[in-house]
């Protein structure tokens, strides 16, 4: 949400609460940001390069997950409605690119980006907020939007085919258990954080919780691939 709302103190549940990003998917903006039905075609996002780094490799598509800060402005006149680098203790935001997690301009704005490059760009309302504006982010109705963005990494997305292999050791197709907790524990060690012992558990539950839709004790690739209409 925008940056007025105050954010609460972490529980014990939420310890390790950025590793399931992995698994389950994460808003960048919580609001529900689609484009509106009808709208004209002709409207589209507007792109403008403010530093374009020597080595741009790779370029972010879809289903990528990015690491980025940005701010957001009313075009009408220029106030800013959100920063980023005022949320989770100026940590840039980490958000997967193409399905949704941010409204469709912002999905838009930044395909084909690379790491270090910095855009500006203007979103027509029927790619943003539409004409029910988003009044908690202090958005209007049919309001035109313009973020400055700066992009710091570019991954592989949680719901690739290279994740989904990463994880299944075995190559059966379908994620145990004992899979997603090695891999828990691998992502852990690699990111260094003190974590409560609880943390590997709770994330583990909730990952099963959430993806093992026929409650077989296994994660399919059907499962596993929230973002099926993709070509991931």
């Amino acid at each position: 949400a925008a940056g007025t709302v105050p954010r609460r103190r972490p529980r014990r549940s939420d310890m390790g609460r950025e590793l399931t990003l992995l698994l389950l998917p994460l808003a960048l903006l919580a609001a529900p940001a689609r484009a509106e039905g009808g709208t004209a075609a002709a409207e589209e996002v507007k792109i403008e390069v403010l530093h374009l780094p020597e080595t741009c490799s790779p370029k972010s598509k879809k289903g990528d997950l990015l690491n980025a800060h940005y701010d957001g402005f009313l075009a009408s006149d220029g106030s800013k409605f959100y920063c980023s680098r005022t949320q989770n203790e100026g940590h840039p935001k980490w958000f997967v690119l193409g399905v949704g997690q941010v409204i469709k301009g912002l999905d838009i704005a930044m395909m084909n980006m690379c790491p270090g490059e910095k855009r500006k760009v203007t979103i027509p309302p029927s790619l943003a907020y539409g004409q029910q504006g988003y009044a908690q982010g202090k958005i209007p109705p049919n309001a035109t939007l313009i973020f400055e963005i700066e992009l710091y990494a570019v991954n592989k997305g949680p719901r690739s085919v290279e994740a989904f292999n990463q994880i299944d050791k075995d190559g059966d197709k379908k994620l145990s258990e004992l899979e997603i907790s090695h891999y828990l524990k691998e992502e852990f060690a690699r990111d260094g954080k003190k974590r409560h012992p609880s943390a590997h558990d709770e994330i583990l539950a909730d990952i099963f919780k959430k993806n093992d839709h026929d409650r077989d004790g296994f994660i399919s690739a059907k499962e596993y691939n929230v973002y099926q209409h993709d070509e991931l």
